[in-house]
This record gives C-alpha cells, structure tokens and sequence, in this order.
C-alpha cells in the first residue's frame, strides 16, 4: 500500500531532520526566495521543458511548503495528514502510469529550487529516480568576482555548448578540462550523438558513484567524474558498463581521497627520511607475494625523444648505465625511448610491464597522466615519474633540487663578471624552472648588490635567446645544463661570449639521476618506499639535493682560485644546510617582499615559485608564446606568472 511506502519516507524524513538539528544545521529545504533575497539578479532565462538530475533538486521556491520536507525533500507530515494522502496517491500514479507532467522549477547558480511539484520531486527521489521534467526558469546572478560566480559563469559558457545541466563542478578551471579530455575546443557545440553518449555514460557514472563509498566527501559527483576521466580516458569511459566503472571506481579510491583532502603533496627532502619510516626490512613490500630478491628486480626506464637528441634524456641514460654498474649487473634495467606522445608514452609503459619490468622510471612530466593509468590498470608494477608538485597516489614523483646548483652558478657568474649584467637562458615555464631562474639571480646578487640577470626563453616561437642576449652586451650566460650529443656545441652551463665570438665555460650543474636511481632502488630493498612516509595521506615526491650527493656543479680549473674556495664553501653549506638559498629578505620585480629578514622559504614556496626576484630582467612567456613542445609540457605542469610579478623590460 502506498500509505506504508509514505511512513517509510516520513521515517527517512525524521531521521535527517534530526541528524541536521544535532549539527545545528537548517533541518528544512532551503527557500531559494531568502537565498537571492540580498542578491541582484541580472536576468532570468526560460530555459524551456528539461530533464533535471533530482539529486541536484535542493529547495523550494518559496517558504509556503519548506516545513513539510526535511532537508533530503523526504516528508515530515503526519501519515493522517491530507498530504500524506495526496503523496501516496502520487506514489500509485508514479508506480502505475508513471509522473509525466513537468514541474515548474527556477534555478539558481545551477541548483534548482521548486516552485510546483514539491511531492512529485520526494515521490522520485523516495523511488530512487535519476531525473525529473521540469519547466526551468534560469535565474542569473549579477557577474562578480566571486570564486562562486566566476565558477557559475563557467558554467554557464559549458551550457551553451552542451546544453548539459547534470554536470556541475566545485573547482574552477574543470568546465575547461573536461571539454579537453573529450576531444572538444571551448566554443564548439555539441552534436546530437555527442549529447547522447555523454548523458548515458554520465548517468551510468551517477549511479556507481552513488553505490560506491566515495559518495558524501567534499568532491562531488561531477569532480570524480572528471577525475575517472582523466585516469581512464573519455574514448573509454565512454563506452564501459556500469560494473566497468563502479570496479574502476574501485581502482581510483586513493586517487579521489587524495583530491578530496586537496592534493596535498609530500616533499621528501632526503633519503635519509624514508630510512626513518623502515620497519622491518622486506624486499619490495608493495609487491604481491612478499619479498623478492634484488636479482629479480627489472626496471624500465622511459624517455623522450632519444639519447642523441636530447640532452634530458642523454642524462638519464647515463643514470640507467651507472645503475647497472652500481649494482654489479645484479639487477636489469631496460630503456625505451622515442615516447614523445600520449599514445607511445602508453605503448612504451605496457611494452615494459609486457618484458616484465616490475619497476618503471617514466622520466619527464609529461608522462605523469599515463603513468597514473598504467599504475591503477597494473597494481603489481610500481611507477616513478620524473616531475615534481603533481599530487598521485598511485605513483611517486622524484626531482632535483637543481635551483641549488643555479644559486652556485649565479655566484660564480657574479663574481667573473665585470659589467653587472648577466644572461639566463630558460627552457619550459614549469614547475622549478623559476626557482631555478631566481636562484642564480640571487646568488650572483650576494656577490653583487646591483647585478641584473636578463632572462630569455629558448623554447618560444621564433626564439633567439642568446642572439638577443649578445646584442644586449651580456656575455656572461647561463645556457643548457648538459650537451645535446647530436649536435654538441659549448652552449651549456655557464659560458662567456668570448671577443673573437668564442664560447668558453666556466662551470655546469650536474644532476647525478644515477646516484638518484641508487637511493631509491636501495630504499625500496630496505623495505621502505613512499607509502610509508605519509601512511597514504599524501602525494609523495622524493625531492633531494646536494645533501644526497645527487646535485652538484663542476667548475673549470682555470677559474680563479679565490671564486673556487667561495663555491666550495658555499656548496658544503647548501649540503650540510647551514645554508639556504633562499634565506633572508627577498623581494619580487614589483617590490613585494616573498621572504622575509630572518625567514627562510618553504619547500612548497619553492616548489610553486610564480614571481621572479627584483634584480631578474624579463617575465614569464604565456601559454601563446610558447612552441608547440613546450605548451604539452606546460599543460601539465606549466606556472602562470602573477600580475603582481610581470614588470616591464
């Protein structure tokens, strides 16, 4: 009978009202009429006849039937009461014929709020429904800069391509990323089959998301969406089954609870602070079945373009080479090169894990998104990237605290230069790559109060950096860390424009990736590794310097012998960190104060650095500046310069 049905809502009905009232909470259906009471509405829109997600049906129009709904819509009325019985009469009418009839709805910052229909909406969602016709009026806030109403104008932009009102994100920026992911540029409409699959894979995502346990955290629906569809890809998502996603869900868990806490990443600063967190020395724990013997370990490096065209993967070769000669030929190691694009990064990763490699360095950032794909398909294989503040709990990230080495350069620069001026030749606006560039700006600062770095960029279109440098008078440059092997040239570390157009250098950073491939396979045979730094409730990424011997700089043997004592006594500082280069008061180009006297930065400061220092010549290129390379790699890990820090050359 449909009055028992109508006592079991009113059950679900009381038990939310008083778990709101125990949080003193509103235990009520908020009245969209007191919400916009104190707002200016700029327009309100018909949006015509719509089928309307119920779990995205909120309140009421007005406050005359608030009372008789808790908060989830189910009802507070006595089972007696002329409401109950017009209830269950909606509730036979529904089981038996089924509700046809649209309700009126307004919505407002893409919530709806019923103004006709109020029972009908608790009957559906009582019966567990996805959806409900409504006649939908849009209520249109006054543009601000609120984050709300600037991700509500997102919004907006996304429903006048799609027509879509399911999908609603908490985050700015994802509208954007998900039309991306989908293969879509941001003003293209959406064509009737692109409606169609996407609203049935949405639905069938709803209803797993709602099955699983990650329903109720701060991510909502839409987030983990978009989450699921960066892993897996939406040409997939697309087409899998309902089982498909909610196991997929499955696999993704650590990755949505990791987003919902807010990516929070772990830089771990030494190898000394995973020894700490050993307990019992196991070989390889995270593999099944226990231990393995180190001769049973293979691993898989993944490159780049290849060793001869590129000086980044040339240096991790060399890393892969000193690994088999560190170990004495106990363990095998593999390389893959040529993974440029997303396709053959996956085809390199899967051509590993297929040779049986159980442990696979991917080496540049680029490569991150399919790591994290391949890592959630294989959970017996463990994934190491190379990039550094990219929040993943299925890998571990590892970079080089280089901006060390830079602080050396840029003494050394200083102190060989006699003009007060000094080039600095930048590649990709990433992560680190600022902290690099304000590091040599300070330390050729510290030798020189009034020194200016020039700061070109050589992976813009049509760039000509040290061109452009030379015809500036700098004839001091910071260029390339390593040699290209394919075409060698003296470009690279720090070198001087000789007056006969000659290069000659002076000294170059070193990232010893071998001795950082050492470290981490010997931790991982301690029985140590990522998951055991942070218990899982952050991302980890093993960040070490000079401290673990993995940075250093070589300087030539005819620099003068004074400058050589300064930057040994500097570099044993940095190492044994009784110095830091980013210590004391450092101000941005436009005179802000970043740290102050007496105050050092934090690792995450560094890490996300977005200004650059006061004595730095030249800004951060936007996205349309770059070459085509370079904007791949900035879409994952690109920095955008604040406004407070682009000056004027």
């Amino acid at each position: 009978m449909a009055i028992t049905e109508y006592m079991a809502a009113l059950k679900l009905g009381k038990k939310s009202y008083q778990d709101a009232v125990a949080k003193g909470e509103y235990p009520y259906l908020p009245v969209l009429d007191l919400i916009i009471s104190d707002s200016d509405i700029a327009s309100e829109v018909p949006l015509g006849v719509i089928d309307i997600p119920l779990w995205r049906i909120v309140g009421t129009k007005t406050a005359g039937r608030t009372q008789a709904f808790a908060k989830n819509f189910m009802p507070l009325l006595a089972d007696k009461s002329e409401f109950a019985a017009k209830w269950s009469e909606l509730y036979d009418y529904q089981v038996e014929e089924g509700i046809q009839d649209p309700i009126l709805v307004y919505e407002y910052m893409d919530q709806f709020y019923v103004q006709e229909g109020n029972k009908r909406v608790s009957v559906m969602k009582y019966l567990g429904a996805y959806s409900i016709r409504g006649d939908v009026i849009r209520m249109i806030p006054k543009k601000t800069d609120s984050p709300e109403c600037r991700l509500y104008y997102e919004f907006l932009d996304f429903y006048e391509m799609s027509q879509n009102c399911d999908v609603w994100f908490s985050k700015e920026g994802s509208y954007a990323r998900l039309l991306e992911l989908m293969g879509k540029k941001p003003n293209e409409v959406w064509s009737e089959d692109d409606h169609m699959i996407f609203n049935s894979a949405y639905s069938r995502f709803v209803k797993a998301f709602l099955k699983s346990d990650l329903a109720g955290g701060k991510l909502n629906c839409s987030d983990v969406f978009l989450i699921y569809t960066e892993i897996f890809e939406y040409e997939t998502v697309a087409h899998q089954t309902d089982k498909e996603m909610a196991d997929g869900l499955v696999k993704i868990k650590k990755e949505v609870k990791l987003a919902d806490s807010g990516n929070p990443v772990e830089l771990v600063e030494s190898p000394e602070a995973v020894e700490k967190t050993a307990r019992k020395p196991l070989l390889l724990n995270w593999l099944v079945g226990g231990s393995i013997e180190l001769e049973q370990l293979q691993l898989g490096f993944i490159y780049t373009k290849t060793t001869e065209s590129s000086s980044w993967t040339y240096n991790h070769e060399l890393g892969r080479q000193y690994l088999d000669e560190a170990f004495g030929g106990r363990l095998a190691t593999m390389a893959y090169d040529g993974a440029d694009t997303e396709d053959e990064v996956e085809a390199a990763i899967e051509k590993a894990i297929a040779d049986g490699c159980n442990l696979i360095f991917t080496t540049a950032p680029q490569m991150a998104k399919q790591s994290v794909r391949l890592a959630v398909l294989h959970p017996e294989v463990k994934i190491y990237n190379c990039s550094i503040n990219l929040s993943y709990s299925a890998i571990c990230t590892y970079y080089a605290r280089v901006y060390e080495a830079k602080f050396l350069m840029g003494a050394i620069a200083a102190a060989l230069s006699k003009t007060g001026r000094l080039g600095y030749i930048a590649d990709y606006p990433i992560y680190g790559t600022v902290a690099n560039v304000n590091a040599f700006a300070l330390g050729a600062r510290m030798i020189d109060p009034e020194v200016k770095v020039y700061l070109e960029w050589s992976r813009t279109r049509g760039a000509a950096a040290r061109a452009h440098l030379e015809e500036m008078g700098v004839r001091y440059i910071s260029g390339d860390d390593m040699i290209t092997p394919n075409r060698a040239s003296r470009e690279y570390g720090l070198y001087r424009i000789m007056d006969d157009g000659s290069l000659k250098n002076f000294a170059t950073p070193i990232c010893h990736w071998g001795k950082f491939y050492e470290r981490i396979v010997r931790l991982i045979c301690k029985g140590s590794d990522e998951k055991d730094v942070t218990k899982g409730k952050k991302a980890v990424n093993y960040w070490w310097g000079m401290s673990a011997d993995v940075i250093d700089v070589i300087c030539a043997d005819d620099m003068p012998h004074g400058t050589h004592r300064l930057i040994e006594f500097l570099k044993n500082s940095i190492r044994e960190g009784s110095f830091h280069p980013f210590d004391g008061l450092i101000y941005s180009q436009q005179g802000v104060i970043r740290c102050k006297e007496g105050q050092s930065l934090a690792p995450e400061d560094i890490v996300s650095m977005n200004w650059l220092a006061e004595n730095v010549i030249g800004r951060i290129p936007d996205v349309a500046e770059l070459n085509d390379e370079a904007k791949g790699l900035v879409a994952v890990q690109g920095v955008t310069e604040t406004e407070e820090g682009k000056t004027e050359e």
